[in-house]
C-alpha cells in the first residue's frame, strides 16, 4: 500500500493495521520511470517563466489543456512587427515535471525565431532534445499546440489592428 500520508498518522495505523513494504519488482518499475535529467533540469530550473501583457497587440497568448492529465500550458509570445521575430516568450504550466518541462525547452526554441519557423516545430523534436518516455508524449504535442495557440492569437490581433 502506497500512501502519502506518513505512516504514524494513516487512519489504517492508527487501527492497528501492518503496512507491507513495496516488493523488488514495484520498485524497479519506479525506477524505470524515472525522469530524465534534461527534463529535470528544466523543471527544477523552468526557463522564461511569467506572463506578458495580453492586451498589447504584440502578444500572442495560447492556452491549452489535456482534460486525461489535467495538464494547462499557457504560453506568450511577444513579436517585433516589422521582422516577425519572437522578441520576448514566458509561460505558465500546471502540470507534471514533463509538462513543465516541455514548456521550458520550448520557449528556449523559440526566441529568437520567426513566428513562421516558430509554426513548425514538431512535438517530437521537444520529445526527443528530453528524452520523454511514450506516456509523456501529450506533454510534448501540449507544448507544439501551445506555440500554435499563441502563433494564431497574434495573428488574430495583427489582422484585426490593420484591418481599422
Amino acid at each position: 500500500m502506497f500512501s502519502l500520508i506518513p505512516r504514524a498518522f494513516h487512519p489504517a495505523a492508527r487501527a492497528g493495521a501492518r503496512f507491507a513494504r513495496p516488493s523488488l519488482a514495484v520498485a524497479a518499475a519506479a525506477a524505470t520511470r524515472a525522469y530524465h535529467p534534461k527534463v529535470i533540469e528544466h523543471y527544477t530550473n523552468p526557463r522564461n517563466v511569467g506572463s506578458l501583457d495580453k492586451q498589447s497587440k504584440d502578444v500572442g497568448t495560447g492556452i491549452v489543456g489535456a482534460p486525461a492529465c489535467g495538464d494547462v500550458i499557457k504560453l506568450q509570445i511577444q513579436v517585433d512587427d516589422k521582422t516577425g521575430i519572437i522578441e520576448n516568450v514566458k509561460f505558465k504550466t500546471f502540470g507534471c515535471g514533463s509538462a513543465i518541462a516541455s514548456s521550458s525547452y520550448m520557449t528556449e526554441l523559440v526566441h529568437g525565431m520567426s513566428i513562421d519557423d516558430a509554426a513548425k516545430i514538431k512535438n517530437t523534436e521537444i520529445a526527443k532534445e528530453l528524452s520523454l518516455p511514450p506516456v509523456k508524449l501529450h506533454c510534448s504535442m501540449l507544448a507544439e499546440d501551445a506555440i500554435k495557440a499563441a502563433i494564431k492569437d497574434y495573428k488574430t490581433k495583427r489582422s484585426a489592428t490593420t484591418l481599422h
